[in-house]
């Protein structure tokens, strides 16, 4: 799908060095970024639902476990 990214100046320039770094295109580099933080939010938002969600069930073994 088509998309339109509209970068500042500074966040312009820190991408094509970085594809320039990395022998890569622009393009490239920028999907690969957007992949990863969908993929490192998506984990995080899971863990923080399972422990929203067990630890209070497992509370009190926890707080024995602790002593």
């Amino acid at each position: 799908m088509p998309m339109t990214l509209r970068l500042t100046e500074d966040e312009s320039v820190a991408l094509r060095q970085q594809a320039e770094l990395e022998s890569r295109s622009m393009h490239e580099v920028a999907r690969e970024a957007i992949r990863e933080y969908v993929e490192n939010h998506s984990r995080a938002e899971l863990l923080d639902r399972v422990l929203d969600e067990g630890l209070p069930r497992y509370a009190e073994a926890l707080e024995r476990l602790g002593r």
